[in-house]
């Protein structure tokens, strides 16, 4: 269950990263990028849970 949830969270972080990169300000820009960034990792996080199969 993790690991559908963390990857749902992540592919949504990633998706809202990519669409504040569109901006025309860079600071909308910055924080679209760091966005992206946490969405990989909790997409990461859900991928480590699968292959553990929860246990963590």
């Amino acid at each position: 269950m993790g690991e559908l949830k963390s990857k749902a969270k992540g592919l949504g972080n990633e998706i809202a990263g990519n669409v504040k990169q569109q901006s025309s300000d860079p600071e909308t820009r910055a924080e679209g990028k760091a966005q992206e960034k946490k969405g990989e990792a909790q997409n990461l996080k859900g991928k480590v849970e699968g292959a553990l199969g929860d246990k963590i």
